[in-house]
């Protein structure tokens, strides 16, 4: 740490100073501050940064939207960047992990908490080689880009560590009623439970035994009988779960202290509970505004201050589970990553090699005839195994909006012709006439599109298939491939006797959408038209009860 450089983003002044401070007592040497993200990236521009650690709610450029510019930026892409959230959506830290955050630390935080997450975020490797695209990305969240990550260094200089004075605002504590996170298919190993730490704080030792007698019971008790310290326990690396805080108290009232609170990042979010004997409109009001959570009026009522204390300790509980459960979704997102560069090259790229070499030997003209139907059979079996990777690991991507095209030329004559002789192998019990139609004078060579083409073998694997299955025996299933002409896309006609069934034509391309068939599983068509619009191209459906027919075109750029 003591080589590198800090970049510290929060819109708050005193938040910004504790940070760099705790960071100081780490080890790190050089420390720099932004307000926000904008003025981060400015600050980037014109020096090194080994590393960011920024808020999230921040006015100008969030958190989200400074880590979105840094990863499409070639420059800034590979910068460790830890996020500091009091977030309890899970689609917003679910945008945060595919926008490439390194780590994730959820506040309130001690300064044992934030150095381990440093640690880790500075081994943090990107996903990705590159860039990130930001569409790809973020499609699905709700989340987009603001700005751009700047290669110049149009502001002028800024002082390290000078930043404009904070909003007069201040930071509220964690709502009353925080939503539960989903829970996953593998909940983490429960933890041993540790018993909440309530600090009372009060001036009168009548007082603070009394409400340290209600709690004692059930909760871990600390007292503190002035400001100074309950701000000394607030600031530790063990900060309580909720403060039960007098207002009126000598040297440093109640607003005082919660005031405070809310400029440290150990107790910046820990709730509180004001326990006084004021009662007017503009005290509840100030209180308030400094995050306070629920008002208690002197003389104490032991029983229901107990049961509201009671019913706030289950909020703060699920809150204080956050972290864990980010945790895992930062470990299920990598190791995702693990599985899909697994996928992608230990197994289809050799697979896609077989299916190659296979397909060169077909055409050997020394064959026997036994031969070629064991290459056939290895054939399909290499084929189908392909589908069954492209429709678990490339639509998954294609679902959550990661996939991004590399467009190249696919010989789709070759692989349409390919794919209708496997077909008329695996079907050859309906007695089936599979054919591929061209026009007159027209070469293979030309009926080529810009696309994917293991994408396309699992898009046309799956439509002639599906035809095959839904025509009745002894009839023709016909693909017809029409060259692209003044701009205009590559068609593809499959054609098949036999009506959609009426239940499912509005849901057709829909996920599970299935009629008629004992084992179908509605997942054919879906994934057709995702494969179809993952490479920029249209699908469409039409079908007949008169003539008692279906059609399939699908249009490719070309």
């Amino acid at each position: 740490m003591k080589s590198g450089t800090f970049l510290v983003v929060d819109d708050f002044d005193s938040i910004r100073k504790v940070t760099v401070n705790q960071l100081k007592q780490l080890g790190a040497v050089k420390m720099v501050e932004a307000s926000n993200g904008a003025e981060a990236l400015r600050m980037m521009a014109r020096m090194p940064i080994t590393m960011v650690l920024s808020d999230w709610n921040m006015p100008v450029m969030t958190g989200l939207e400074l880590l979105l510019n840094l990863r499409t930026s070639e420059q800034f892409c590979r910068i460790p960047f830890l996020m500091i959230t009091a977030e309890a959506e899970r689609d917003r830290v679910t945008a945060a992990i595919q926008g490439g955050v390194s780590e994730l630390l959820v506040k309130p935080y001690t300064a044992a908490r934030l150095a381990e997450r440093i640690e880790k975020a500075l081994d943090w490797k990107p996903r990705v080689s590159g860039p990130l695209n930001a569409a790809v990305a973020m499609a699905g969240t709700g989340y987009a880009i603001k700005g751009a990550a700047p290669t110049t260094a149009p502001a002028p200089a800024l002082a390290e560590s000078a930043v404009p004075p904070a909003p007069t605002s201040q930071p509220s504590a964690i709502p009353a009623a925080v939503p539960v996170p989903a829970a996953s298919a593998e909940p983490a190993p429960a933890k041993k439970a540790e018993r909440p730490t309530i600090l009372v704080v009060d001036d009168t030792p009548d007082n603070l035994h009394l409400l340290a007698g209600i709690f004692k019971e059930d909760y871990r008790v600390r007292i503190a009988h002035n400001g100074e310290k309950a701000l000394s326990i607030c600031h530790s690396d063990n900060p309580p779960d909720l403060v039960l805080l007098d207002v009126m108290m000598p040297d440093m009232d109640g607003f005082e202290v919660a005031r405070r609170m809310r400029e440290h990042p150990s107790s910046e979010h820990v709730p509180v509970i004001f326990v006084t004997a004021l009662t007017d409109e503009a005290s509840r009001l100030k209180g308030m505004e400094l995050g306070a959570v629920d008002f208690v009026t002197k003389p104490i009522d032991p029983v229901a201050l107990k049961v509201r204390v009671q019913n706030f300790m289950r909020y703060i509980e699920l809150h204080a589970q956050l972290q864990d459960d980010y945790d895992e979704m930062m470990a299920n997102a990598r190791l995702r990553d693990d599985v899909e560069r697994m996928t992608r090259h230990d197994i289809k790229a050799p697979l896609a090699g077989v299916l190659g070499l296979i397909q060169s030997m077909t055409d050997a003209a020394n064959l026997t005839d036994d031969q070629r139907e064991m290459l056939r059979m290895a054939e399909e079996a290499a084929l189908q195994t392909l589908n069954m990777i492209n429709l678990s690991n490339e639509l998954y991507k294609i679902e959550t909006g990661r996939y991004q095209l590399k467009p190249q030329t696919v010989p789709v004559a070759q692989i349409v012709r390919r794919i209708a002789e496997l077909q008329r192998k695996a079907f050859a019990v309906k007695n089936l006439t599979i054919a591929v139609a061209v026009p007159h004078g027209v070469g293979d060579d030309t009926l080529v599109a810009l696309g994917d083409p293991m994408l396309c073998y699992s898009l046309f694997q799956n439509l002639l298939k599906n035809s095959c299955e839904a025509a009745p025996e002894g009839t023709a299933v016909t693909a017809t491939i029409y060259p692209s002409a003044e701009a205009k896309p590559l068609r593809i006609a499959i054609d098949n006797k036999g009506a959609v069934p009426v239940s499912i034509r509005e849901t057709f391309w829909e996920k599970y959408a299935t009629a008629g068939k004992k084992e179908g599983t509605g997942i054919g068509t879906y994934s057709a038209r995702l494969l179809t619009e993952a490479q920029n191209g249209t699908i469409s459906m039409e079908t007949s009860d008169e003539t008692g027919s279906t059609r399939i075109v699908v249009s490719l750029p070309a």
